[in-house]
């Protein structure tokens, strides 16, 4: 058996892992990269396998960098299904052809003649070569892959192939997320491989804590924040608290709050109404300006039974709405384009989280040389984004053709991330354990007590390099597994 690391090896996009077995040839994740240009180019790059000779996926969770590309899979001859959750199905039903509605726009704003000629000049002088103006896929493309999807319940096994099986268990990171346990049977014995997918950090709002899983002989585990803790929930509130009252009520100015449109938008919704319940903050004039967000927010609540108990009796069927002095979904392009000439009092939460895409980028142009204003940044910021360089402290940047000054406050609220953290990454892992039989002889009170289990290997991905090597190095150390950080590209044998 063979395991081949795609994507997000050594970096934290573009999450693919290709298994190859005795007759049968699978995906986990089909992500798009995210960043600069070179990871467009990435993107735009050929499959390293032919899409025809894959006979199924396994998709984790919904977000791009997991999804993505599986509209140019499929239009490249991929027929098989894609196993999922049901609460990711449906929000794939916004968020691919939303990916390819970006995708499209963005090609044609290239194609403008005078952003061509520009472009075309400055890729000369870098020595580059000419750029692909075509959409990397069309929304008649993103929606022909959805008719792929197989809908699938969190703790029900199914049986892909004749030879594989696997179940989805709760990631506890966004809506349907799911950790993947994957049973593969080869001629010569049965191997189990445990792809975690994105883990969520434990006792945060709105989704239950991330499965605990106890056994596996290969271990595919995210290393997002393996590196640092995350700021406790009541520091994160404090902060969220000052960034609130000190913008709308003594500067007077707006709060902008670049959010991802699945997890992080709901997220802020229900703390602004919590902090609003407490009496910490005022009641606020609340639009969500992202109709990906709004329709996410919709499937959230349709899937009530996948939220916690306090965000049933917070929110309720309402979404809070009763917390907020106006909570107004923008779906017209031009009542959010009015949200500009908004000088104060507001709070606008917006799409794209990394500041990439999307209509935040107009309020950005806005709010970022107005000192009374702030940035709120409430999520990971991938290297090379426009949003990493504002929390990396630029002072100028160059925005939807225009150089702006950055004087509006920036905060960062680290608490409030969707991925675990150290602590809560090394907490999960540590369910590991063997079973009583493989402590046969060992004596019947030493098979009750709960051995520590070692995987055969461990593969830790999904982290930028740094943070992905010094993770393995530590799982060596403390627990005395068999770690690595694959190289992009790489593939092992699996014994």
């Amino acid at each position: 058996m063979k395991l081949s690391f795609l994507g997000a090896a050594r970096e934290v996009t573009g999450s693919s892992y290709l298994v190859e077995a005795d007759g049968v040839r699978f995906l986990v994740d089909c992500g798009m990269f995210q960043g600069g240009r070179e990871t467009r180019e990435k993107n735009r790059r050929a499959f390293s396998f032919d899409p025809r000779t894959i006979d199924f996926v396994i998709l984790t969770h919904a977000h791009i960098d997991h999804s993505g590309l599986l509209p140019r899979l499929v239009a490249m001859g991929f027929r098989g299904a894609i196993h999922t959750t049901r609460a990711t199905c449906d929000l794939l039903a916004v968020m691919l052809p939303d990916s390819a509605h970006i995708q499209e726009k963005e090609a044609e704003y290239a194609n403008l003649d005078r952003f061509r000629k520009e472009m075309d000049r400055r890729d000369k002088i870098r020595g580059l070569p000419p750029r692909d103006m075509a959409p990397l896929y069309t929304v008649a493309q993103a929606q022909a892959s959805l008719k792929q999807l197989n809908p699938v319940e969190y703790d029900l096994e199914i049986a892909p192939h004749p030879r594989v099986r696997c179940t989805f268990r709760d990631a506890g990171h966004i809506l349907g997320s799911a950790i993947v346990e994957v049973w593969v049977d080869t001629d010569e014995r049965r191997r189990k491989i445990v792809f975690s997918g994105d883990l969520g950090q434990p006792a945060r709002p709105l989704l239950h804590d991330p499965t605990p899983i106890h056994a596996a002989d290969y271990l595919v585990v995210e290393s997002t924040y393996a590196n640092r803790n995350h700021k406790s929930m009541e520091a994160t509130q404090d902060e969220l608290v000052h960034a609130i009252n000190d913008t709308i009520e003594r500067k007077g100015g707006n709060v902008i709050i670049p959010a991802f449109a699945v997890g992080r938008t709901q997220d802020m919704l229900y703390l602004l109404a919590d902090l609003t319940r407490q009496g910490r903050i005022p009641k606020l004039t609340v639009f969500v300006d992202s109709p990906m967000a709004t329709a996410a927010t919709e499937i959230t609540y349709k899937h009530m039974a996948l939220l916690d108990a306090e965000t049933h009796a917070l929110m309720g069927k309402h979404g809070g709405a009763a917390h907020f002095r106006k909570l107004s979904f923008v779906e017209d392009v031009e009542e959010s384009k009015s949200l500009d000439r908004v000088t104060g009092g507001a709070v606008i939460i917006s799409a794209s989280g990394m500041c990439e895409a999307g209509r935040i980028k107009f309020h950005l142009r806005a709010n970022l040389a107005r000192r009374e204003s702030t940035i709120l940044i409430t999520g990971f910021q991938a290297a090379g984004t426009f949003g990493r360089r504002l929390v990396d402290g630029a002072k100028r940047v160059r925005l939807l053709g225009e150089d702006l000054p950055v004087r509006a406050d920036l905060y960062t609220l680290g608490g409030l991330s969707a991925h675990a953290d150290r602590t809560a990454l090394l907490a999960w892992l540590g369910h590991f354990r063997s079973t009583r039989e493989e402590h046969a002889g060992v004596g019947p009170a030493a098979a009750q007590r709960p051995f520590r289990s070692k995987p055969r290997k461990v593969f830790v991905v999904h982290g930028e390099e740094t943070v992905a090597t010094g993770f393995a190095a530590d799982l060596q150390t403390q627990f005395g597994w068999d770690a690595m950080a694959p190289l992009p590209g790489q593939s092992v044998i699996l014994d």
